[in-house]
This record gives structure tokens, C-alpha cells and sequence, in this order.
């Protein structure tokens, strides 16, 4: 996490104007907040210059349609009000007052942060909604519903036993040990209360009852609803395997789980992680950060090879084995001991500790028993609503029409399932808002973190510029010429430039 520093002129004393191009921006500071200014033709707005997701210096991002963006992890924000406008940044930032006195802009007051503007006009407005999910998409249709000013009835249903998390640190930093508890909570306890979000945490649904519009609790108890969004996220799968259920073999998804990891983890020297998904690798590189031994079993030639494509996946590899980490590929595990992981290959591998993270498979349970239509996950149309009225879906269990690859495609991605959670309330209000943001990730690997824009499930021909050994390189996936997705380490701009031409190309 970046921290706030000193940077550029002090703009109480002023700048040139035209010392600030038009549709760019100049870094400076107000006492000891950095301010971004962003002109606009005559005017210029000053704001905050760090992100608040993670504090990414937003000087360094693209300024595009009256928003700036983020290099780091593509949050957006708009130059006028500060507000968030796409997650994972949910706070807004810091607004100045600017003033121009003949060829010079003035920074001095901060002002009250602007009410949010409506995203659109409400074709009814509901009394009650109910949420089932406490993750990604759950919380940030919460939130957005409330910052729109809606004054109804809102419950958000989970099972967990903690609040919304940030669950991708839950991987990555906070895991390896170099982030604090305090990073994790996506809001304080007293947001809900004082935002009248009625979380119920450690409550099972039973089941959704459509025709009587409610919500089946486990305990017989109905909850009606005029709106039902179903964000019940993906679990972890098991492994069918002898021995899968002893105390010693983690699956990741929840804070419970990452603890339970953590506190296995102190006092152990090796660890098997079966599975070289992002959540394998990045628990891989979380243990090594701890000093375990760290062997990673996967049926697959190269890791990530299906997503990133050859050449990336041979650098993810050489990367994780010059920190130490041992692999076992075209291999799989047979069989779980109390110390030792058994493998198909006839080998054995000590293990002290045993990850598995050979993917997820999303919650459907409750949409199919409301007989709503599945597709491999949810079947949502471009507003995220299924088959059934009133009711929505978003995060990983929504298949939805995506009109930059023109196919219906379903993503396990944070920042996808918090954007359509935003989207999903919009859509609850009645303001008929298309979900069109292109899918984006980040997965970090050490102190390499590489980026993804865009959705390709198989493609024609990767371009790559810049050198991927060399951790500065651009790559673009390509099908019928048309640039489907890219990844990118260290080449931030690109990546946020690409983001911007995907969501222009036509339909």
C-alpha cells in the first residue's frame, strides 16, 4: 500500500494554467494531501490523488470521459464529485475548491464531498429487498443502493460468520503476512447500522418461493421481498479423494479459512498445494513469504497455460521456482496422509500442510430449486434479472451476455462481481442499466502483478510486445484479428487504455 506523500507544487500558491494540458492533469499538494488537478477545456477540478481502494497514485492512471482511472487495480473516478464510480474503489475521493484568477488555478479549502447524481430515472421504486450473499456483488449492491438515496427495506443474507471482506487479500497479502487485519473488512461494523442494512450473518436460506415473492430461512421463517438478488458467490471443490477431509487439508475462500491456514502454517515446514490456480500459486507464494517448503502438484503442462497462454505460463513457473518453489506437473494427487500427499505418479510428497485449489463451482442450489434457467451458472439477461420476476443475480454465478465477445460468459472475478452487484442495484430501482463493464482481474505473485482486461476463452494468436522475462510486457489475445483480452505486468496505462477501447467497440 502506497503512502501519502508530498509531491509536485504547493497549489495554495498556484499554478500557470497552462501548465495543466487539456484532458490531463498536474500532481501537486495542499498541505499534506496530494491533489490531482484535471482540466477539462476551461475548467479544473481538484481531487484526490490517490485512490482509495489501495491508495494507487492516480496521476499515473488515464483520464478518460470525464473520469480517472487507476493504474493499479482500474478503479474510476469522476473529476467533478469524486465519487467511485467503478469498483473496487467504493469510497469517493477528496474534493477541493478551485479557483482561477487570470492565467493562475488556486487549491486551498477541501469541500463537502457532492451527494452522488442518480445513474438514472426509476420506473417504480421497491419497499423491500433482500440479498442472499455476503461477498462481493452482495455488499456492493448494498452499498450503491443506499448511495442512491434508496430509503427502503434492505437484508443481506450470509452464511458466513464475518462481514464482507476484501477476499482477494485474502490470497495475496494478508496471507503472506504483510497486511494487517484492518485491510480486510470492506466496511466498518457501524456502516451497516448506520446505513439501516439489516446483515444477518450466519443464516442459511432454505429456499426462494417466487410465486410468493420470499425468502425461505432455515429456520421456517419467510422473508418477503420486492426485489431478490441472489449473489450466493462459488465454493471451493473438493477433491474425491482418501484422506481429503483431514484437519491439516485447507481449501481458501473465507476469512475462517485464511486463519485456519495462518495458524496451520506456524510451526510448519512443508506445504503441498494441489492446483496451480491463481488462488494455488498465490497461497504458494503467501508460504513461501512464511518460509515453508512448498512443493505445487497440477495435472496441467504449465501453469495458468489455459488462461495466459504458453509463453506467460512458462514465466509464472521460472518465477515461482526462483523463490523456491518446487513443482509437480502432469502429475495429481491420489491419495491424503497425515503427513504426506500421495500422488498419482506412484511419488510421495512430505506435507506438514496441504492447500487445495483446483477451482470453484458456483452456488446454484437456490436458483435451481426456484426453477429459475441455468446455463452453467445463473441465466441473466443484460440487466442481470433471470427468468423469474424480480428476481436478479450477479457475481459468480451469473451468465450474462457480454457484448464485447458477443457470447454469454461467466467470470470468477472480484472486481466483475462487485460491478454487477452496482449494476444489479441500479437495475432493482428500475433504472434499466445494461451490464457492459469489460471483465478485469489482477492475481500478484511475489512483487509481480500481472493484469487482465477482457474475457478469451480460447483465441487465434497472442501478440506480445516488451519482454515477459524482463516483467515489462503487454500481451493481446486475438480471435478473428479482434483483440479480446490483454495482460499486462508493469505496463499499467496500456492496460487501463486497452480496458477503454474494449468498452468503446461497437457491439
Amino acid at each position: 500500500m502506497a503512502e501519502g506523500r508530498k509531491s509536485g507544487p504547493d497549489l495554495t500558491e498556484g499554478v500557470a494554467f497552462s501548465s495543466i494540458p487539456d484532458g490531463g492533469s498536474l500532481l501537486g499538494h495542499v498541505g499534506d494531501d496530494a491533489v490531482l488537478l484535471v482540466r477539462h477545456g476551461a475548467d479544473v477540478f481538484a481531487i484526490g490523488a490517490e485512490c482509495t481502494h489501495y491508495h494507487g497514485p492516480l496521476a499515473e492512471g488515464v483520464i478518460a470521459d470525464g473520469a480517472v482511472r487507476c493504474p493499479w487495480h482500474h478503479a474510476c473516478f469522476d473529476v467533478r464529485t469524486g465519487e467511485a464510480l467503478h469498483a473496487p474503489a467504493i469510497s469517493p475521493v477528496a474534493c477541493w475548491k478551485v479557483e482561477q484568477q487570470g492565467g493562475t488555478v488556486i487549491v486551498r479549502d477541501k469541500i463537502a464531498q457532492p451527494k452522488p447524481r442518480p445513474r438514472g430515472k426509476r420506473s417504480g421504486t421497491p419497499d423491500r429487498i433482500v440479498i442472499v450473499g455476503g461477498g462481493a456483488a452482495g455488499f456492493a449492491a448494498a452499498e450503491m443502493l443506499r448511495r442512491q438515496d434508496y430509503q427502503g427495506s434492505i437484508v443481506m443474507l450470509s452464511n458466513d460468520d464475518a462481514p464482507p471482506v476484501d477476499r482477494p487479500n485474502l490470497s495475496k497479502d494478508y496471507l503472506a503476512g504483510s497486511a494487517p487485519e484492518d485491510w480486510l473488512p470492506l466496511r466498518a461494523d457501524e456502516f451497516y447500522r448506520e446505513s439501516q442494512i439489516d446483515l444477518r450473518l450466519k443464516t442459511d436460506v432454505a429456499k426462494i418461493d417466487p410465486r410468493a415473492g420470499a425468502v425461505i430461512l432455515a429456520d421456517g421463517s419467510a422473508l418477503p421481498y420486492d426485489r431478490l438478488l441472489l449473489a450466493t458467490g462459488a465454493e471451493p471443490v473438493r477433491l474425491p479423494i482418501p484422506g481429503a477431509e483431514l484437519a491439516h487439508v485447507h481449501v481458501l475462500r473465507t476469512l475462517a479459512d485464511c486463519r485456519a491456514i495462518i495458524k496451520a502454517a506456524d510451526g510448519a515446514k512443508r506445504a503441498v498445494v494441489i492446483g496451480a490456480s491463481f488462488i494455488g500459486l498465490e497461497v504458494a507464494a503467501g508460504l513461501r513469504a512464511r518460509k515453508l517448503e512448498v512443493h505445487v502438484v497440477a495435472p496441467e503442462k504449465r501453469p495458468l497455460e489455459r488462461v495466459f497462454g504458453p509463453q506467460m505460463g512458462d514465466f509464472i513457473r521460472a518465477l515461482h521456482e526462483e523463490h523456491g518453489v518446487v513443482f509437480h506437473l502432469e502429475d495429481s494427487a491420489d491419495a491424503m496422509m497425515a503427513k504426506q500427499v500421495k500422488l498419482k505418479s506412484g511419488g510421495m510428497l512430505d506435507a506438514d500442510l496441504v492447500v487445495v485449489g483446483v477451482g470453484v463451482r458456483p452456488r446454484v442450489a437456490l436458483a435451481e430449486q426456484a426453477g429459475l434457467i441455468l446455463d452453467r451458472g445463473v441465466k441473466v439477461d443484460a440487466t442481470l434479472a433471470t427468468s423469474a420476476p424480480n428476481i436478479f443475480a450477479a457475481g459468480d454465478i451469473a451468465r450474462w451476455p457480454d457484448p464485447h465477445t458477443g457470447e454469454n460468459i461467466r467470470v470468477e472475478h472480484w472486481v466483475v462481481a462487485e460491478r454487477q452487484g452496482q449494476t444489479a442495484a441500479l437495475n432493482m430501482l428500475g433504472m434499466g442499466h445494461p451490464f457492459r463493464a469489460v471483465p478485469f482481474f489482477w492475481s500478484q505473485h511475489y512483487d509481480i502483478p500481472i493484469n487482465y482486461v477482457g474475457h478469451a476463452e480460447k483465441w487465434d494468436d497472442i501478440a506480445i510486445e516488451g519482454d515477459i522475462a524482463g516483467k515489462d510486457c503487454i500481451l493481446r489475445y486475438r480471435r478473428s484479428g479482434k483483440v479480446l483480452a490483454v495482460a499486462s505486468i508493469f505496463r499499467d496505462k496500456e492496460s487501463l487504455e486497452a480496458e477503454i477501447a474494449m468498452e468503446r467497440a461497437p457491439a
